[in-house]
């Protein structure tokens, strides 16, 4: 009960923080401007002192002052005895305040349990309280019920009042709002009723007990004395009564009759409560009818109806039997309450009834209480729900112990269920292995439990201890009259599996599927390393996959795994991809691009981080993806194509673009696309006048054409398809044919003209390295095709008798030879777009230097594609590599000769006569390589010897002995001295073509300290030296000349006269300073890169020096397509345009034959 608080405003404010005095004196003031000692005021200070600060503070205090000042109007008069309940939304013209909430006042006389009451009410309306103001002030009343004043100034008459605000819910429904007050009415007068009968009540237990004394009923005495002992401890204060009726049993043929008797009830069981309504007369029939005639004397158990008054539970029910003469029932006392908290936390061993039930268990199982298992059949009953150990007989309490007991430590779930005598409920006791336990595994529980014993509604509490179990109360509520017979071992089973976790479904599948032994070990492992997203998302058996690619990664981990598949329920237009790797997930920018060469269209990505046992991080990342043409994936079918395509294209080893979309579109291996991406890159290095991505196109639009070129290149090269010849040619002939009838098919002239290239370069291949396996019998990383050019028509000319295209994604390189017996150096080319049109230029003027040392020329060059952005030595080290590669591909193609016969490669078919004759030269690039090919050589054992290569150790460095640049030079000189111009001793002009770090440019510019060089270009840079010293330039030129891939971006600027510059040929636009306009004769103040090397070829020079690849000077009669240099077309100039005195031709093909022609007649 309450404290009154006596309302003297000196000591109520000394009691309390000084922060609440400060908010309770503004409120004050916010409520009138009435004097302190009126009651306003004074009921304000007393009405907030017992609110905590934060909620006075989180309101205004006009509003608060308001809302106290409408409950003191609306408790100014109140009946004795009455209550006073207003639930209502505050409107300011009404109310003359508002608020958000709904507010609930109520004034009443002070009693126990009304806020605990009142909260139960709002939670029954489930609705939430935001604010509480309950003071209990002094009130004095005159006698109709007018308050006339509290606190000090009325305390000698003054009687406590219980004056309560809740701020709760909005309510807006008119009708809830009166269902609401009705309530709180209902439960302010229950509460009146138990307080008041009290004491009553506990005068009829003191009765009963001592008529029970006086005149016991037959039975056995221990039970009457154990009963009378029960009540005794019930009226010390453990049990809250809330009422109590007489009951008289009438006895009939087929029925009984339970019959209250209305003058007897008191608190909620009064007539009071039920306003002049009889109480109801029960029926007993059955088998509760005989449980009512059993001479037993208790009945404890629980009331069907829930309090209202303290504690929102079921009503515990006490039933004292009566007995007549002749020793039958004949009637009963029956209390409603709840236990206090004593009864729950005693000792079942110090409250009556229960002590002789637990005596009567440990007894049955004949075990010492002091000893281990005595001890553990006490703590069970010790431990046991209190208000299950009163109802349960002790047939029911053996029966539940000694399964509790038997559990142990086992993890393992158990059900034991106690179906209520009067069939209104079954209790049922679930025991789940403690880690297993949480909300949603109860949630999961109470549906089964309900559907198992078709209940009505369920509850449930559970008891997490030191155990290494959880217990789980569930109390089902059913229907008495409906008859069910549940399925025990079922209720049980089904349990048991929504109690299990995750991980315990991963550890039953790995010890089914793996056994024991391993299956454990994996479950320990794995078993708490994935994400609760991952768990949520995927079922158990679909995770066997994903951990045969996590135990994969143990032996690799770096590798990716990957698993394309359709998960149970997904639609056949879609797949999922699943990405397993350690450390970092793949990144989404990286992987979506690729996915979509592969034809595929990202719909979702789903990233699980797990942790991985070794430490670190693992991640499982699920694509969900549809291929973009709406096709359906055959999973059956491409899988294992697809996991290795996708593989290889994330590692490098192919490349990653739009021909990779052939794997599923055709069907195709990744090994296979191979081929005919090598063949689109010898396309566009032949100049067929398509891009890639439209070679890609025309492919994937024409999939079975696509997969027919692939088996007619099977059939043709395989070495295992062709040992059949005879079978293998008439298979060849016939996918030709079906070939070009699929091409009469085809309706796009672009994608005709494509594939039928595409047959082209298969039929004029004479040999390929395709199927030669590497050293540990897999694929080899790159490509070699050797083709006859003569059955390629649309090559430009002049076309070589023999051809080796060699590709990888690292490298791409041709080597081009006239005749049989033809030599010619391999460069290192920087021309990624062209290395084909350089190599070709070149192997024209090789092939008329070679007539005097052998019959025709050779030409060959190779492009690294994947140059690292570090330092020289690295970018030397890919160089080497790129090289090497390029080099075993011509060997893997060229026969060999062996004690004077020849011996072709192995695994290799031919489709051309022997072919022994290799030679290789240094060049641009690689004029230190020399000896690293005759390793290669030596490693194949090529027959040649230190010869195939010259240059190396044992041969000569075309750059540092300048042959090709000093016998330009002569012709200069020659030249010069024509013009009586000694190079030696006068300073001269020159313009130039190249760059210092090739071999006849860099040497030519060395070949006297007194060049001027004024421009010069190459196919990255221009260079402009209006106004040079010869000295410092020459300095400087020598140091770019010593640099290894030197450019002129390696010029130092300060060495350059005023107006000079560098400037990348790439750029849209170069401004020019004055100098050098005036130099070029240009009068722009910027120009296009091509504009200002076409003003360098016409610069009137005394020496324009060819030391690049290119031709750059034509006849005026000459068309640029007859000149077969397409990336020069746009700064070729005519031969009447060039104005230097002297051309010095150490490059090749600078001129045309015709333009040299031209050039001449004008005097050059």
């Amino acid at each position: 009960m309450h404290a009154p608080v006596a309302v003297d405003e000196s000591r109520l404010l000394r009691s309390i923080p000084a922060a609440r005095v400060a908010l309770i004196e503004r409120i004050a003031r916010a409520g009138g401007s009435g004097g302190r000692n009126e009651l306003p005021q004074r009921f304000l200070r007393a009405y907030f002192h017992g609110v905590a600060e934060e909620d006075l503070a989180e309101r205004a205090p006009k509003h608060l002052a308001k809302a106290a000042l409408a409950q003191l109007a609306f408790g100014a008069r109140r009946a004795p005895g009455c209550s006073l309940v207003r639930v209502f939304n505050p409107e300011a013209q009404r109310d003359g305040f508002e608020s958000a909430h709904t507010l609930v006042m109520t004034v009443t006389d002070d009693m126990p349990f009304l806020v605990d009451s009142l909260g139960m009410a709002f939670s029954r309306a489930q609705l939430a309280v935001h604010l509480i103001v309950h003071p209990v002030l002094q009130a004095r009343r005159d006698r109709r019920g007018h308050l006339i004043d509290i606190g000090a100034n009325g305390a000698q008459a003054a009687h406590p009042e219980s004056w309560q605000l809740y701020e709760i819910d909005r309510i807006s429904d008119p009708a809830q709002i009166e269902r609401l007050q009705h309530d709180l009415e209902m439960t302010l007068a229950d509460v009146r009723l138990a307080v008041t009968d009290w004491t009553a009540m506990r005068e009829r237990v003191r009765e009963i007990i001592s008529r029970l004394e006086s005149d016991p009923p037959p039975l056995p005495a221990a039970d009457v004395s154990e009963a009378s002992h029960l009540l005794d401890w019930m009226e010390g204060r453990h049990f809250v009564f809330l009422g109590y009726r007489r009951y008289r049993l009438e006895r009939g043929r087929s029925e009984d009759r339970l019959v209250p008797d209305p003058r007897s009830g008191l608190g909620i069981l009064s007539s009071a409560r039920r306003q002049g309504r009889h109480p109801t007369v029960t029926t007993l029939r059955g088998e509760v009818r005989a449980r009512a005639r059993e001479p037993e004397l208790l009945i404890v158990t629980k009331a069907n109806s829930t309090a209202t008054v303290h504690r929102g539970e079921l009503l515990d029910y006490v039933g004292v039997k009566t007995f007549d003469r002749r020793g039958r029932v004949d009637g009963e006392h029956r209390f409603l309450g709840l236990w206090t908290s004593t009864a729950y936390h005693g000792s079942p061993r110090d409250i009556p009834v229960l002590r002789r039930k637990v005596e009567r268990v440990i007894e049955h199982f004949g075990l010492d209480p002091g000893g281990h298992d005595g001890k553990a059949v006490l703590n069970v009953l010790e431990t046991y729900p209190r208000d299950e150990l009163f109802q349960a007989g002790i047939a029911d309490l053996i029966h539940i112990v000694r399964g509790v007991v038997n559990l142990y430590e086992r993890r393992t779930v158990r059900l034991l269920v106690r179906r209520d005598p009067y069939h209104r409920f079954y209790s049922c006791l679930v025991y789940v292995p403690r880690d297993r336990y949480n909300t949603e595994v109860r949630q999961r529980i109470e549906q089964i439990a309900r559907a198992g014993f078709a209940g009505t509604s369920v509850e449930s509490h559970a008891q997490i201890s030191g155990s290494s179990h959880a217990r789980l109360h569930v109390v089902v509520r059913t229907d008495p009259g409906r008859r069910h017979h549940p399925d025990f071992p079922g209720i049980e089973r089904h349990i048991a599996e929504a109690a299990l976790t995750w991980a315990d479904r991963l550890r039953e599948l790995l010890t089914e599927r793996r056994g024991e032994a391993e299956g454990l070990a994996l479950a320990s492992r794995y078993g708490h390393a994935f994400p609760l997203a991952y768990q949520e998302a995927v079922a158990p058996g679909e995770v066997l996959a994903d951990l045969a690619d996590l135990e994969a990664l143990r032996g690799q981990p770096q590798a990716l795994q990957l698993n394309l598949h359709r998960p149970a329920g997904q639609t056949p237009q879609r797949v999922h991809l699943k990405i397993v790797k350690l450390g970092d997930p793949v990144p989404i920018s990286d992987v979506l691009p690729m996915l979509e060469n592969f034809g595929l269209r990202v719909i979702s990505e789903r990233p699980y981080e797990l942790a991985w046992p070794e430490g670190g991080a693992a991640w499982i990342q699920d694509f969900e993806l549809e291929q973009r043409d709406g096709l359906i994936v055959d999973i059956a079918r491409v899988e294992a194509n697809f996991r290795e395509g996708f593989a290889a294209a994330w590692s490098g080893a192919v490349e990653n673009d739009g021909f990779n979309r052939l794997l599923l579109g055709a069907e195709l291996s990744a090994r296979q696309i191979v081929m005919l991406r090598a063949y689109c890159r010898y396309l566009l290095q032949a100049g067929v006048p398509f891009s890639q991505a439209y070679m890609e196109r025309a492919l994937g639009a024409n999939a079975g054409i696509a997969r027919d070129l692939a088996r007619l290149f099977q059939t043709r090269f395989d070495p295992a398809a062709s040992r059949n010849h005879r079978g293998g040619e008439r298979n060849a002939t016939h996918l030709v044919a079906q070939i070009r009838s699929g091409l009469d098919a085809v309706s796009s002239l672009d994608d005709d003209r494509i594939l039928r290239a595409y047959l082209t370069l298969v039929e004029a291949t004479l040999r390929t390295n395709f199927y030669q396996p590497g050293a540990q019998g897999e694929p080899r990383s790159y490509v070699s095709f050797k083709f006859d050019p003569a059955r390629i028509p649309d090559l430009p000319l002049p076309r070589p008798k023999f051809e080796i295209f060699v590709y990888s994604p690292r490298v791409e390189g041709v080597h081009l030879r006239m005749g049989d017996v033809a030599r010619g150096g391999l460069r290192w080319s920087d021309r990624r777009e062209d290395f084909r049109t350089e190599v070709l230029g070149l192997m024209k003027a090789q092939n008329v230097k070679n007539t005097l040392i052998v019959p025709v020329g050779a030409k060959g060059g190779f492009v690294p594609k994947r140059l690292p952005a570090g330092t020289r030595e690295e970018v030397q080290a890919e160089v080497v590599a790129c090289y090497q590669t390029f080099i075993r591909g011509l060997l893997d193609l060229t026969d060999n000769i062996v004690a004077g016969r020849i011996v072709p490669p192995a695994q290799l078919v031919r489709r051309d006569g022997d072919d022994a004759y290799l030679v290789v030269a240094a060049d641009k690039g690689t004029a230190t390589f020399s000896d690293i090919a005759n390793a290669i050589a030596a490693e194949y054992g090529f027959w040649l010897g230190d010869a195939f290569a010259s240059g190396g150790s044992a041969g000569y460095d075309h750059k540092k002995m300048a042959i090709t640049a000093r016998g330009a030079w002569e012709c200069v000189k020659r030249h010069f001295r024509d013009m009586d111009i000694d190079e030696g001793k006068q300073d001269f002009s020159v313009a130039g073509i190249g760059d210092m770090s090739g071999d006849v440019f860099g040497n030519g510019m060395l070949l006297s300290r007194h060049i001027r060089l004024q421009a010069a270009f190459d196919h990255r840079h221009i260079f402009i030296d209006p106004d040079p010293q010869p000295a410092v330039s020459f300095a400087e030129r020598a140091r770019l000349f010593a640099l290894p891939r030197s450019s002129w971006d390696d010029y130092d600027r300060k060495r350059l006269s005023r107006g000079g510059g560098i400037f990348p040929r790439a750029a849209k636009s170069i401004a020019l300073a004055p100098e050098a306009r005036a130099l070029l004769g240009l009068e722009s103040a910027s120009a296009p890169p091509n504009e200002i090397i076409r003003a360098i070829l016409r610069l009137p020079v005394d020496l324009l020096w060819n030391g690049g690849i290119g031709t750059y000077v034509k006849a005026s009669d000459e068309r640029d397509a007859e000149v077969g240099d397409r990336a020069n077309d746009a700064v070729r100039i005519n031969g009447r345009e060039l104005r230097a005195r002297v051309v010095g031709e150490g490059g090749n093909l600078g001129l045309t034959q015709r333009g040299r022609v031209e050039y001449a007649l004008g005097g050059g």
